[in-house]
């Protein structure tokens, strides 16, 4: 069996080899995403590997969305967006994690949803950030961060 992308990811946050990786939280990991069309884009993995939130129990289920909302409220301040967008889709990867993107009046189309950009545009090499852009993204989010925790 094909082990899950957000399982992998969390094992290679464990291995010290995920270079994304921000912060551990209880509930899930704090990940700057692959690519930075949307600067500042950050994913939280939830630690459970359960599909849906109703799949938690009560008090786990709360604390694993307040820790998302302390997370999307760190990328709020350290890249001040003029609106956040929040996503906990699934269809791909079943295993629960956040999507938070920042969303600036500058972009081409800011009142779309992120997925009408076309993927060759947000997936492009060209949106992954040079290792001192992350380092310098990863210490402006991980500041906020810890703030808030």
């Amino acid at each position: 069996m094909e082990e899950c992308l957000i399982c992998s990811r969390i094992n290679m946050i464990k291995d010290g080899t995920n270079k994304y990786f921000v912060a551990e939280l209880e509930t899930g990991y704090v990940v700057l995403g692959d690519h930075q069309y949307f600067e500042g884009y950050t994913l939280f993995l939830g630690k459970e590997h359960k599909r849906e939130l109703h799949e938690l129990d009560s008090g786990y289920k709360q604390k694993f969305l307040v820790e998302m909302s302390i997370a999307a409220e760190a990328v709020y301040k350290a890249f001040k967006p003029y609106k956040l967008n929040y996503e906990l889709l699934g269809n791909g990867d079943s295993h629960m994690h956040w999507h938070i993107f920042p969303r600036q009046l500058t972009e081409p189309n800011p009142a779309h949803p992120v997925w009408l950009t076309p993927r060759e545009t947000m997936y492009s090499d060209s949106c992954r950030p040079s290792e001192e852009r992350l380092a310098e993204l990863k210490q402006a989010l991980l500041t906020e961060l810890n703030k808030l925790i």
